[in-house]
């Protein structure tokens, strides 16, 4: 490996770990001004409404759902309406840290939240301006300039 191939490598480590810390704060600021939208088919609806409204869909998916083929058409689909609807799409893994940022806890007898697709809205008032969707943004622009349509950023544990 070169040193401009290990110089890379670390930017794109940092890169990354500064994308998931934005994320989190992001899906934090969003939920505490009911911003979110959680769920496959609340966020197919949501979209098919006021795609206008959505600044951000996430994909959340870890190794053992990898081989869920009804999840796999659903993200196909979910891509595609927000390709063609300019929406910035961020797929991520760890799941699990999803569901603390979000307050999920599996202690709960209730039935768990579906994680696996979360929208990020805009209210129509500048109520709230996150630094962490101009972070994710920024990103996702920058991805789409190297061809990689979906960008993936991992959650990291804590």
């Amino acid at each position: 490996m070169t040193l401009e191939e290990l110089v890379a490598c670390d930017n794109t480590a940092k890169k990354m770990q500064t994308v998931s810390e934005a994320v989190e704060q992001l899906l934090v600021a969003a939920q505490r001004q009911d911003c979110l939208t959680v769920g496959v088919y609340e966020s197919a609806k949501l979209m098919n409404v006021d795609p206008d409204s959505v600044v951000l869909c996430l994909l959340a998916i870890d190794e053992e759902d990898e081989g869920d083929i009804a999840l796999q058409i659903h993200f196909t689909l979910i891509q595609a309406f927000c390709c063609d609807n300019d929406i910035n799409i961020l797929r991520v893994s760890g799941m699990q840290r999803l569901a603390e940022i979000l307050g999920e806890s599996s202690e709960n007898n209730s039935e768990p939240q579906d994680l696996h697709c979360i929208l990020v809205t805009n209210p129509h008032t500048d109520s709230w301006k996150s630094q962490g969707l101009a972070e994710v943004a920024s990103y996702c622009e920058e991805s789409r300039c190297n061809n990689q349509w979906v960008p993936y950023v991992p959650l990291l544990e804590r």
